[in-house]
């Protein structure tokens, strides 16, 4: 009788034990969720440590296929749980055209910057188009802006070994956020304030001139910064892209960083814009990607190895750790961008 009962209770464990790991296992396997992602988030995802940290915590995975923010939020979403591009306008334009998106969450920030070769830099400061200010380095956007539309010469600011006139290389305005946004800093700077239905009508056809000049542009804010570093002061001596791009690539690479400190600047155009990286989810699934990146050991990781600016534990003002001269540790000269509708005006007149 001892041995029966001892063996029905053997049996009712591995029962209970059973029911609970249906119940209760199976609810902590990984769910995947799929999505686009702007290139420049991408060393983020790719982090292992935030990767594990993830699963761990939300049991989530998340992969993505990278694309142009501009280019994400008007193709095909089949599939998509959500969508990660670089800016609040491409939620705008989203919510233009399929409504109002499951949930959203601005989960990043970084400010668009310049970059240029130290000799760039120099010659941009003795012709007062950029200042020296606490250390950081500003660049007056209009006068940049005037030199551009007037055809200066590399030659003419004092820079004969360069060939060609003025321009900052940026990526294409119709597909890549970093392009985009500078486009709508540029019309900014034209107009002077904020460009709107009304002043766009004026100063649309120089935007144009100014873009046409430029000749071929990157699809991907990644791809135009890996050519910056990679091609010299010859090919690309003034481009536009994203603060954080040069803080991760200096924690990335700290040998490289080393070799080529001295050479690589990194200015502030004075007004910038504020590329907030916003997180759409399509859907429930993807709804549990915001928690994830929301999580503050993931945003404390997103400052101190990634150079997003989350304002978890005093980022906004702890740059010193980078090794990168010249970051600035506010960024306060800053406009607001336009609002969708000219841009989409913007898009359109670009393609």
């Amino acid at each position: 009788m001892k041995a029966k009962l001892t063996g029905l209770g053997i049996l009712l464990l591995v029962i209970v034990l059973a029911v609970a790991y249906t119940m209760f296992g199976k609810s902590r396997e990984t769910t995947a969720i799929s999505g686009y992602v702007g290139g420049e988030k991408i060393g983020l995802l790719e982090d292992e440590e935030v990767q594990e940290l993830i699963q761990r915590k939300y049991h989530l995975e998340i992969d993505y296929s990278r694309a142009g923010s501009i280019e994400m939020v008007s193709t095909d979403h089949t599939g998509m749980d959500f969508l990660f591009p670089s800016s609040q306008t491409a939620l705008e334009i989203y919510e233009a055209q399929y409504g109002n998106p499951f949930k959203s969450e601005i989960v990043l920030n970084t400010p668009i910057v310049l970059y240029a070769r130290a000799a760039v830099t120099e010659a941009l400061l003795a012709e007062g188009i950029a200042w020296e200010e606490d250390g950081v380095c500003y660049v007056d956007m209009e006068k940049l802006t005037a030199c551009i539309e007037e055809g200066t010469s590399w030659a003419g600011i004092g820079l004969p070994e360069l060939y060609g006139n003025v321009t900052v290389a940026t990526t294409d305005p119709t597909k890549s956020n970093s392009g985009n946004m500078f486009a709508g800093l540029l019309a900014n700077t034209l107009c002077g304030g904020t460009a709107d239905g009304e002043s766009l009508e004026e100063i649309l056809p120089r935007l144009q001139t100014v873009f046409r000049n430029l000749g071929y542009m990157e699809s991907s804010s990644s791809d135009l910064f890996d050519q910056f570093l990679k091609t010299g002061i010859g090919a690309k001596p003034l481009v536009a892209g994203y603060e954080n791009q040069l803080l991760e690539f200096a924690v990335e690479n700290p040998d490289t960083w080393q070799q080529v400190r001295d050479d690589i600047r990194i200015m502030y155009p004075s007004p910038t814009v504020w590329s907030s990286h916003v997180f759409i989810a399509l859907d429930e699934q993807g709804a549990a990607g915001i928690d994830a990146l929301m999580d503050e050991e993931v945003q404390k990781m997103a400052w101190e190895r990634h150079g997003f600016r989350t304002g978890i534990n005093g980022s906004a003002s702890d740059t010193e750790l980078f090794g990168v001269d010249g970051v600035a540790d506010e960024v306060t000269r800053v406009m607001n961008m336009p609002d969708a509708d000219t841009m989409e005006r913007i898009i359109e007149a670009l393609e």
